[in-house]
């Protein structure tokens, strides 16, 4: 057993995930507080294609850090649908699949937020696993503070596996590197 054991539990499950076809998810947001909202969102195929992709009106400002993040500005979103247009579409697109988020707590924590901001109610049963937890799993850095495996960045997983993809801060690329995070671990031996 051990780290060795888990390593490959982790390839085993990312093959196993690859087999679901799923559709890989990643937002850009106003902030990280439990008050903030989706600038932006991509959802891509399995294969790579973009199965939705827009930038979102919220209803607050885009504070200056989070453009500095992803930069995207009040400017640009400024004539975007907002997110109680876009849900429905959102919605029919992750009904019955199979969801990759690289940091799902994070991203199913925003599709609520933004939720709660347009008065809208949450009753979506969303099927999803977390690429980052996998990858640290595969990884195998132990965190002994936390108890288990340390989680990466996701350009610091992209420059661990040698990806040659950017890391933009930008919902289509993550989704890009994402998918290719999760290839490059079900590919391992």
């Amino acid at each position: 057993m051990g780290r060795e054991h888990d390593r490959r539990a982790a390839i085993a499950q990312a093959q196993i995930e690859l087999n679901k076809k799923p559709i890989y998810l990643d937002t850009e947001t106003t902030g990280l507080k439990d008050t903030d909202q989706i600038v932006e969102i991509c959802l891509l195929e399995h294969d790579g294609s973009i199965a939705f992709q827009s930038l979102v009106k919220p209803t607050v400002k885009i504070p200056p850090d989070a453009t500095r993040v992803h930069h995207i500005t009040d400017a640009m979103v400024s004539a975007a649908p907002m997110w109680s247009e876009l849900w429905p579409q959102i919605e029919t697109l992750l009904t019955m699949r199979r969801i990759a988020i690289y940091n799902a707590e994070y991203d199913v924590r925003l599709l609520k937020q933004s939720h709660l901001a347009h008065h809208l109610s949450w009753s979506t049963a969303i099927s999803h696993f977390c690429i980052m937890k996998l990858y640290a799993q595969f990884r195998g850095d132990w965190n002994s503070r936390a108890g288990n495996y340390r989680w990466h960045s996701l350009d610091d997983a992209r420059a661990q596996c040698g990806l040659d993809l950017p890391n933009a801060h930008r919902a289509h690329a993550d989704t890009l590197l994402a998918r290719a995070l999760l290839h490059y671990v079900a590919t391992q031996r």
